[in-house]
């Protein structure tokens, strides 16, 4: 039995985090952050992109959503690149080959090229992003205690870092090209350099030799059950249900990210004439939103349950959003995209969690599944809001996303409704049975 060491209300001691764990945690820190930032720099430069090759917004808009089509493939492959090479080793070198394709975005010189180029980027994106949220539930199960949302608050303090790059490039006018090259360089060198620091040994040493706490509950994570029935990937049907509606949470928290990533420069350059660095900002708030969400959400988490802290966000993305269509200005539009940022800033940490420490489903799935469901939102959603934005405006494009946050709220039930401070009232294992009727305890 293991005993609840968080030390809420100071009643015990946390136990002391191995040091191999703390290196481990800064390098997959500052692998999130490269992941964030490196990309995120060419989001202030899309209106030159789009002026340059001539592009409608429809156009543009099905160039960004073919993008993913990459990401849903690569994904698939995860979980086998994870078994054979290790996690460690796929996050990094897929973050250096991301750099690479980045360069090939700011070359763009058509469409096609554009398309292709945004396919290669979300390929590697996509096997960066699930092998190093995987490297990070291992340090997680090394703390014993909720660190994932932090991990995605230097994701969002990359972003945001890049935003600001990519920004004040466009102001100054920096050429495209040297900014692509300076972005390979210095994010690839430090991509190498996380290797070195992050654990060694097998991806599942932590389940074999730790117990952890899931973010909300507390609770052990639970032994592999034997495979019994019908199962799909190794899943049963109900597991894969479970992981599906995770999935979908992030499909509309991912079309939220989108809105911000693909639609927020152009928006204030359409409808308020910003400046190119102005432009920028509504990215920056939605991410500098997120940061902060992210940074705060493990007490936000360990006290109000995934669930709760769900549909909080899910109504502060839908009252802010809602006020910038409604009452359109810079100010507003800031205000409105920082509201979404922070309503979605715990749901893909969330989400993660939930999948990998689901019973039933074997290693690395789970979390794969997810992930895969997550380039979706990327992948429909922008090719939609650019044909509704030629049609309409894109002002009117964008009341997508409330409609997202609508979405989250619907399957937020599958999240954990538990909080850290009611678990840290009972030693692990004190507990009574869990209600089968509920979907949450699945995942607990």
């Amino acid at each position: 039995m293991i005993v609840n060491v968080h030390h809420s209300r100071g009643s015990a001691v946390p136990a002391a985090v191995p040091r191999d764990a703390r290196h481990a945690r800064w390098a997959v820190s500052l692998l999130f952050f490269l992941n964030g930032s490196s990309f995120c720099a060419i989001l202030p430069r899309y209106p030159e992109l789009v002026e340059s090759i001539g592009l409608s917004n429809t156009a543009f808009g099905l160039a960004v959503g073919i993008g993913p089509i990459g990401g849903l493939v690569a994904g698939l492959g995860a979980a086998i690149l994870m078994r054979r090479f290790g996690s460690a080793r796929v996050s990094v070198v897929a973050q250096i080959a991301a750099s690479t394709t980045h360069l090939a975005v700011y070359l763009s010189g058509s469409w096609l090229w554009l398309a292709v180029s945004l396919m290669l980027a979300m390929a590697a994106d996509s096997l960066t992003d699930i092998s190093m949220n995987a490297h990070g539930m291992r340090v997680e199960r090394r703390y014993r205690r909720s660190i994932m949302n932090s991990y995605h608050g230097w994701w969002s303090l990359g972003a945001v870092a890049g935003g600001l790059l990519g920004s004040a490039c466009a102001q100054l006018g920096v050429p495209l090209w040297l900014q692509g090259v300076v972005g390979l360089i210095g994010f690839g060198a430090l991509a190498a350099y996380c290797l070195g620091r992050m654990l060694p040994g097998h991806d599942a040493t932590e389940r074999t030799s730790t117990a952890s706490p899931s973010a909300a509950s507390g609770a052990e994570v639970p032994a592999e059950l034997a495979p019994t029935g019908f199962r799909i990937a190794g899943m049963s049907l109900r597991a894969l249900g479970l992981v599906s509606a995770l999935g979908m949470i992030l499909v509309f928290a991912g079309s939220t990210e989108d809105a911000g990533s693909t639609w927020g420069a152009l928006f204030m350059r359409s409808t308020f004439d910003a400046t190119p660095f102005l432009a920028g900002m509504a990215f920056v708030a939605l991410q500098g939103a997120q940061t902060f969400g992210r940074f705060t959400g493990d007490y936000v988490v360990d006290r109000l349950g995934d669930r709760r802290t769900a549909r909080l966000g899910a109504l502060v993305a839908v009252l802010g959003m809602s006020l910038a269509l409604l009452l359109p200005s810079p100010g507003t539009a800031l205000i409105g995209f920082a509201a979404a940022g922070w309503g979605v800033a715990t749901l893909f940490p969330a989400a993660y969690r939930a999948a990998d420490d689901m019973p039933g489903v074997p290693h690395g799935v789970g979390i794969t599944v997810v992930g895969w469901f997550a380039r979706l939102g990327f992948f429909v959603t922008p090719p939609v809001v650019g044909a509704l934005s030629d049609a309409l405006t894109l002002r009117y494009a964008l009341w997508m996303v409330p409609l997202y946050a609508v979405g989250i709220f619907a399957f937020s039930g599958v999240l954990s409704a538990h909080s850290r401070r009611a678990d840290d009232a009972d030693p692990v294992g004190s507990a009574g049975p869990a209600d089968p009727a509920r979907p949450d305890d699945t995942n607990a």
